[in-house]
C-alpha cells in the first residue's frame, strides 16, 4: 500500500477519542521535522494542539496558506455492532474500516503526506505553509482551535487561505466545495410557573401552556430567505421536559432547549435580542441560557475558491457543488482571522457511524488534490 495508507492506518490504530491525542501528533511532528518544518506543541488543559510551519523564499512576508485538521474521534458506540474493531483499520470491499478514517485521520495522513512531497519539489516556494491540528474539535472545542487563534493573535500571526479536510464529499470526492459555515447559537429556555393539583388549575400556572404560543411562534418564525450561498436561518426545538412524572400534577417549570442554525444575515447577539422579544411578548416569566458555538463565515470568489474550484474539478470530472451546508467545524475560528477558508475532503456518507469507512482508491488520491491546490496558490503564482 501507499505512504497515504500507512500514515492513516498508524493513526486510526491509536484511541484518540476527543480530546485524547494518543500521540498522533508527536507522530506527525516527527515526520513533518524531517522534512524541514518547524513544530510548536501548543497544550492547553487536556487538549494537544499542533502548528508545524514551513517559510519559502520570502518567509513572513509572503501569503500563509495553513491546512486545518482534528487527530481526535468520537466514540465508537456499540463495539459488537462493528464488523471489525475499531481501532484495528480493516479493508474489505475496496474500503478502510476504522473510526476516524473518514473524519478525518484519512485527511490528516494526506495533509502530511501532501505538505512533505510538497516542501521536496518546492523548497523555495511562496509565503510560509503550515498545518494546524487539534485534539478537541469532536468535543467542547474549548481548548483547541479557539485557544490557537487568541495565541495567534496575540503574536500577529496571519493566516491568508485555510483549508480544512472535514469529509464534505457527497459521493465521488471532490464532487462538492464548502465555502462557508452556518453559524450556531444554542438555547436553553427555562419558563416558570407554578406547581398545583391538576383538579385545580385556578390555583396554579402551567407552564406547558403558557409557553407552546411562544414556541409555535419561534418555530414558525421566518428569519430570512437566505443570503448567496447559505439557505435561510432555521431553529429547531430539540428537547423539552416538564413534571413530575405524575399525571395530576401540574409542573412548575418546563425547559426547552433549541439551536438556531443562522447565514451572515445575522449575529448572535441580534438573535438573542429577536427570541427574547418574542418571549417576552407572551409574557412568559422565564430565563435564558445562551451557547455561542460560532458565527458564521463566508469565502467570496477569490484566489482560493478558484484554485480549489478548477483542481477538484479535475479530480471529480465536474464542477464541485458549492455551498455552506452540514454543521461547524473548527473553520469558523479562523475565519475571523480575516482568513479566505474552504473545505475540502472524502466522501462524509459514513463519518460518526458504525463501520466508518472511507474508500481507499480516494485516499490514495487525496495528498495529490491538498498538494495541487497548495503548489497553484504558493507556486503557480
Amino acid at each position: 500500500m501507499s505512504d497515504v495508507f500507512d500514515l492513516t492506518c498508524d493513526l486510526v490504530a491509536r484511541r484518540s477519542i476527543t480530546t485524547e491525542d494518543a500521540g498522533c501528533q508527536s507522530l506527525l511532528a516527527a515526520r513533518l521535522e524531517r522534512a524541514g518544518f518547524r513544530c510548536e506543541h501548543l497544550r492547553f488543559g487536556r487538549t494537544d494542539n499542533l502548528w508545524a510551519t514551513h517559510a519559502g523564499r520570502d518567509g513572513d512576508a509572503g501569503p500563509v496558506l495553513v491546512l486545518l485538521g482534528h487527530t481526535d474521534v468520537v466514540p465508537p458506540g456499540p463495539i459488537d455492532q462493528w464488523a471489525s474493531d475499531p481501532f484495528v483499520p480493516t479493508v474489505r470491499d475496496g474500503n478502510l474500516y476504522g473510526r476516524g478514517t473518514a473524519d478525518m485521520k484519512g485527511s490528516v495522513a494526506a495533509f502530511v503526506v501532501a505538505l512533505e512531497r510538497f516542501v521536496a519539489a518546492h523548497p523555495d516556494h511562496a509565503g510560509t505553509v503550515g498545518l494546524l491540528l487539534t485534539s478537541d474539535e469532536e468535543g467542547d472545542a474549548i481548548d483547541g482551535v479557539p485557544k490557537v487563534a487568541n495565541v495567534f493573535r496575540e503574536r500577529g500571526q496571519r493566516i491568508d487561505w485555510c483549508i480544512t479536510g472535514e469529509p464534505s464529499s457527497k459521493s465521488v470526492l471532490g464532487d462538492l466545495l464548502r465555502v462557508g459555515r452556518r453559524g450556531t447559537l444554542s438555547a436553553t429556555l427555562t419558563v416558570k410557573g407554578i406547581q398545583g393539583h391538576v383538579a385545580y388549575p385556578e390555583k396554579a400556572r402551567n407552564p406547558i401552556h403558557q409557553a407552546m404560543p411562544a414556541l409555535a411562534q419561534l418555530a414558525a418564525w421566518r428569519w430570512d430567505e437566505g443570503y448567496e450561498n447559505f439557505p435561510p436561518t432555521s431553529l429547531q426545538i430539540s428537547n423539552i421536559h416538564a413534571g413530575t412524572g405524575a399525571n395530576n400534577v401540574i409542573p412548575g417549570e418546563l425547559q426547552v432547549l433549541f439551536n438556531l442554525r443562522y447565514n451572515p444575515t445575522w449575529t448572535a447577539e441580534r438573535l438573542e435580542a429577536q427570541c427574547d422579544a418574542i418571549l417576552r411578548g407572551h409574557g412568559l416569566e422565564y430565563q435564558i441560557r445562551w451557547h455561542r458555538g460560532g458565527e458564521p463565515f463566508y469565502t467570496p470568489e477569490g484566489p482560493l475558491r478558484a484554485a480549489a474550484r478548477n483542481v477538484l474539478t479535475a479530480f471529480a470530472g465536474a464542477p464541485p457543488e458549492e455551498n455552506t451546508a452540514g454543521g461547524t467545524s473548527d473553520a469558523r475560528f479562523i475565519a475571523p482571522l480575516g482568513a479566505q477558508c474552504v473545505e475540502i475532503g472524502p466522501v462524509n456518507a459514513s463519518i460518526h457511524k458504525v463501520d466508518e469507512h472511507v474508500s481507499v482508491a480516494d485516499l490514495e488520491r487525496l495528498p495529490d488534490l491538498y498538494f495541487a491546490i497548495i503548489e497553484r496558490m504558493l507556486v503557480a503564482r
